[in-house]
C-alpha cells in the first residue's frame, strides 16, 4: 500500500475512534412538555429539571419570514458549508489570537447548535471543542435536523428555549403567523437573550431588530417597502405570560410516556372565557366549595372546555382535586334515562298517568324534594318537575338491575357499596358516577339515542353505544327543554326551535349540586359541592348549579352567533307520533265516552299507547276497569236481576283518591246499590288503608315547642262511614275521604286504627319522640 494512502486512512480511523469515545451529546427524550389546544395554542407547560420549557417545531412549522431573517443574519451559507465557514472562522481566529482574547465570532448555525448541546468556555480550547462537535453534527445529522435543533434549543430569555415558545410567550401567537417585524425580532434575540428581552428592554430589542431588517434589505432578501413598513412598528409587549389554562387536564394527560407536545381537543379561547367566568363565581360559593364544568361538542364528543375545579391554587377549596373524574352521587340526574328506557319498553307514553303519593318499601321511604305530594301526574310533568315517587314507580316496573345494566353497557357504570345490589334508591342518587361519564350518557339525548365517551385528544376514536331509541331520546329532550306537550291539534305543524334541555340534581344531604344540559351543539355538565363530601345545607341543583349552566350555555350560543354558526334543530323521528289519550286509562277513547275523565295529547313511540301503569307495591284497588250490572234506574244490581245490563266503569288508581275532586272518587263514580236486588259484591270494595301516618313512623314535635303534634288523617279505600280509634279509644268518625285532625300530646308508642261500614279495618303503629 502506498504511504500516501495510509495517512488518510489512519486519520479517518482516529476520527472514527474519537467519535466513538466522545459521542455527540444529542438531546434525549425531552422532559419539558407542552399541553396544546386543538389549534396549537399552549394551555399548560411542564418544565424540565432545569426549569426550561419548550414548544418543539420543525422548519416547516415556522414562518418562512423567520427562516429568511435567521439565515440571512446568522448564516447565509448554512446549506452550503460543511458546518464551518472557513473565511468567517479564519477572520475570527486572527482577531482573537492577535488580541489575546475572544473579540470576534465566526460561528455558523451548526457551531451555535454544537455549543448549545455541549456548553464550553469562550476560549481557544473551547473553540476547538466546539469545532469538533460541529463536525460530529454534520456527520450524523442533515442540515434540516441541525436547523430543527436550533429552532428548539436557542435561548430566548429566562426559561424560554426555542422560537415557538418565544413566539407564544412574547407575541401570543403561533410561529407560523409572524409578521416581518416579529420575524426579525425573534431572529436576533438569541444573540443576547437577557439584554434584548423585549418585555424588559424594548428599546434595545428594537435596535437589534432594525439591524436585522436593514441587513435583509442590504442583501436583497426583502423588498425596501417591506423593510420600511417593518421598521415603523414599535416593540411594545405586555409582560411575558406563561400558558396557564386547563391545569387539571394537563396534569391528567402528562404521563411518563407522553410526547413533548400533548395535543387536546380544547378550544383555548373558550377555556379562558369559562375559567374567568368560574373565578367570578368563587365569591358566590360557600367556603371550601368547589365547582366543575365540562363542555363537549355533541357530534364529535370532543371536549372543548375542561374545568375540574374553581382554581387549582385555592387550597381551601381543594383546588387540586379534579371533580370531573371524582365519583359522586348523581341525585336526580339519572331520571331522564329511566323515562327514556320505559318509553322504549312500551311501559309509558309522555302523558302516562303516574302516582305521586306516599310509598314504602320495607325500610325505604322515598319522598319528594319539596316534601309534598301531587297525586295524579303525567310522565312528562313528573320528569320536568323531578318528582321522586313517580320515578321510583317506574324503576320498580322496569327493574333496578336492568336499569343499571343498560347504563353500564352505554358507558355509565353505577358504583355501589361493596356487596350491594342495584335497588330502587338508584334513581334518587343511591350510587356513584363521574361527571365525564354522566355527560357521556346525556349525549344520547343529543345524538339520536347514542351515548358516547368524551374525547380529550384528537387521536382518540369516537366510541359510542346505543342507550335509547332516536324517538325516546327526542321525546325526553323535548320534555327537558320545556316542550313536553305536543300541539293540542295533532295535525298542526310543530314549531321547531333550538333550546337547552337541562336537568338538575341534588344528592342526599346537599353534598352535590348538579346541572346537566343538552344544547343545539354542545353538552354541558356542571357540578358544585365540597370535594371532601361535607354537606352544604341549602345548596341544591336548581339554585346552585343551574344558574352557572345557563351562563355557560349563553356563552356558547353567543360565540356561535358571532361566528355565524347556525344552531341545528333535531328533526322529529318518524317513530314519534301524537295521540289523544284519556285519563285514568291512559289510552285513546271517544271524546264523548264517560270514561274519558281528562283528555290529554301525548307523544307516542311507534303508535303505541300503553295503559296506565299500576304501582306494584300498592294493591289497593280492584283494577282500573270494573264491569258492573245496572238496571233501568241506573242502580247497581246483580247480573241475574231483571233488566240488568253490563256497564264498564274506568276508575282512578285507588292511591290517588285523596288528591281527586269529589266527583272523580270511587264513591261518586260507582252507581248506588239497588236494595231490592243488590250486587253480589259491595260497591267500591277496595282494601282500607290510612293516609297521614305510616307504619313504623317516628314523629317528633318541633324543637323547643310546647304545642302538641298535629296530624291530618284520612282513609283510603273501603266504603261508607269510618270510625277512628287511638290506642283503642274512639277519636271520631269521617265520611268517605273526609279528613280527621288529631293532636298528640303524649310521647311514646301509639296504635291508630279505622273501621268502615263494610267491616274492613286498617291499623298502623307509630312512635312520638320528644
Amino acid at each position: 500500500m502506498h504511504r500516501w494512502l495510509l495517512a488518510p486512512l489512519v486519520g479517518l480511523a482516529l476520527l472514527w475512534l474519537a467519535d466513538w469515545l466522545f459521542p455527540l451529546p444529542l438531546p434525549r427524550a425531552d422532559e419539558a412538555r407542552v399541553v396544546l389546544a386543538e389549534d396549537g395554542t399552549p394551555l399548560w407547560r411542564f418544565a424540565d429539571a432545569e426549569g426550561v420549557w419548550r414548544y418543539p417545531v420543525t422548519p416547516q412549522e415556522v414562518s418562512p419570514l423567520y427562516l429568511e431573517a435567521l439565515l440571512t443574519y446568522e448564516d447565509r451559507w448554512f446549506y452550503r458549508h460543511p458546518g464551518v465557514n472557513p473565511l468567517a472562522l479564519g477572520r475570527a481566529l486572527w482577531q482573537n489570537l492577535s488580541g489575546g482574547e475572544v473579540v470576534s465570532g465566526g460561528s455558523t448555525l451548526s457551531m451555535q447548535v454544537a455549543r448549545l448541546l455541549d456548553p464550553h468556555a469562550r476560549s481557544v480550547p473551547g473553540k476547538l471543542r466546539q469545532l469538533w462537535r460541529t463536525l460530529q453534527l454534520e456527520w450524523h445529522l442533515s442540515k434540516d435536523e441541525i436547523l430543527t435543533l436550533y429552532l428548539n434549543r436557542a435561548p430566548f430569555g429566562g426559561t424560554l428555549q426555542g422560537v415557538a415558545a418565544a413566539s407564544w410567550a412574547y407575541l401570543g401567537k403561533s410561529p407560523t403567523q409572524l409578521t416581518p417585524s416579529e420575524a426579525a425580532l425573534l431572529a436576533v434575540l438569541p444573540q443576547a437573550p437577557s439584554r434584548l428581552r423585549p418585555d424588559r428592554h424594548p428599546q434595545a430589542a428594537q435596535r437589534a431588530r432594525d439591524k436585522v431588517l436593514r441587513r435583509l434589505q442590504q442583501f436583497g432578501v426583502w423588498a425596501p417597502t417591506r423593510v420600511s413598513e417593518a421598521l415603523q412598528e414599535p416593540v411594545l409587549l405586555a409582560p411575558r405570560q406563561e400558558p396557564r389554562l386547563a391545569p387539571l387536564l394537563a396534569r391528567r394527560l402528562n404521563t411518563p410516556d407522553s410526547p413533548a407536545l400533548i395535543r387536546t381537543t380544547l378550544d383555548a379561547s373558550l377555556q379562558r372565557r369559562l375559567e374567568d367566568l368560574l373565578l367570578g363565581w368563587r365569591a358566590r360559593l360557600p367556603e371550601h366549595t368547589s365547582a366543575a364544568v365540562l363542555v363537549v361538542e355533541a357530534q364529535s364528543m370532543a371536549v372543548r372546555a375542561y374545568l375540574g375545579s374553581v382554581d387549582i391554587g385555592d387550597e381551601k377549596r381543594f383546588g387540586h382535586v379534579d371533580m370531573i373524574q371524582s365519583v359522586r352521587s348523581p341525585g336526580s340526574t339519572l331520571k331522564p334515562f329511566l323515562y327514556g328506557m320505559t318509553l322504549d319498553a312500551g311501559l309509558i307514553h309522555s302523558e302516562s298517568l303516574l302516582q305521586d303519593v306516599p310509598r314504602r318499601y320495607g325500610d325505604y321511604r322515598p319522598g319528594n324534594f319539596s316534601a309534598g305530594f301531587t297525586g295524579p301526574v303525567s310522565a312528562s310533568e313528573a320528569l320536568a318537575t323531578s318528582l321522586n315517587l313517580p320515578a321510583v314507580q317506574l324503576l320498580e316496573a322496569y327493574g333496578p338491575k336492568r336499569f343499571a345494566g343498560e347504563l353500564h353497557g352505554a358507558g355509565l357504570p353505577l358504583q355501589l357499596p361493596a356487596g350491594a345490589q342495584p335497588n330502587l334508591a338508584l334513581i334518587l342518587g343511591g350510587a356513584g358516577v363521574r361527571l365525564e361519564q354522566l355527560l357521556g350518557a346525556y349525549a344520547a339525548l343529543g345524538r339520536e339515542g347514542k351515548a358516547a365517551r368524551i374525547r380529550l385528544q384528537p387521536q382518540q376514536p369516537l366510541i359510542e353505544q346505543r342507550l335509547l331509541s332516536p324517538g325516546a331520546a327526542w321525546i325526553v329532550r323535548r320534555i327537558l327543554a320545556g316542550q313536553a306537550r305536543p300541539d293540542r291539534d295533532p295535525r298542526a305543524q310543530l314549531v321547531q326551535r333550538p333550546a337547552l334541555a337541562w336537568k338538575t340534581g341534588t344528592s342526599y344531604g346537599f353534598r352535590d349540586a348538579w346541572a346537566m344540559g343538552v344544547g343545539p351543539r354542545y353538552l354541558i355538565g356542571v357540578w358544585i359541592g365540597r370535594p371532601d363530601g361535607t354537606p352544604v345545607p341549602g345548596q341544591f341543583g336548581l339554585a346552585s348549579a343551574a344558574p352557572l349552566l345557563l351562563q355557560v350555555h349563553d356563552v356558547l350560543v353567543n360565540r356561535d352567533a358571532q361566528r355565524g354558526i347556525a344552531q341545528p334543530v333535531a328533526a322529529q323521528p318518524a317513530s314519534v307520533g301524537v295521540a289523544a289519550i284519556c285519563w285514568p286509562g291512559g289510552q285513546p277513547l271517544a271524546a264523548d265516552d264517560p270514561n274519558c275523565r281528562r283528555l290529554r295529547y301525548a307523544w307516542t313511540l311507534d303508535g303505541t299507547t300503553p295503559p296506565t301503569l299500576q304501582a306494584l307495591d300498592q294493591p289497593l284497588g280492584l283494577g282500573l276497569t270494573q264491569t258492573l250490572w245496572v238496571n233501568a234506574r241506573g242502580l247497581q244490581v246483580a247480573p241475574h236481576c231483571e233488566g240488568a245490563t253490563a256497564q264498564q266503569v274506568m276508575l282512578w288508581p285507588a292511591p290517588l283518591e285523596p288528591w281527586l275532586p269529589r266527583r272523580e272518587r270511587r264513591a261518586r263514580r260507582l252507581p248506588a246499590a239497588d236494595t231490592t236486588c243488590p250486587p253480589l259484591l259491595p260497591a267500591a270494595a277496595a282494601p282500607l288503608s290510612i293516609v297521614g301516618v305510616r307504619q313504623g313512623d317516628q314523629l317528633r314535635r318541633p324543637a323547643a315547642s310546647a304545642t302538641p303534634l298535629r296530624l291530618k288523617l284520612s282513609a283510603l279505600g273501603g266504603s261508607g262511614q269510618r270510625w277512628w280509634f287511638l290506642d283503642g279509644s274512639p277519636l271520631g268518625s269521617t265520611q268517605g275521604a273526609d279528613s280527621l285532625a288529631l293532636a298528640l300530646q303524649e310521647r311514646g308508642q301509639h296504635q291508630l286504627s279505622v273501621l268502615d261500614e263494610g267491616g274492613l279495618t286498617a291499623r298502623v303503629e307509630f312512635q312520638v319522640l320528644e
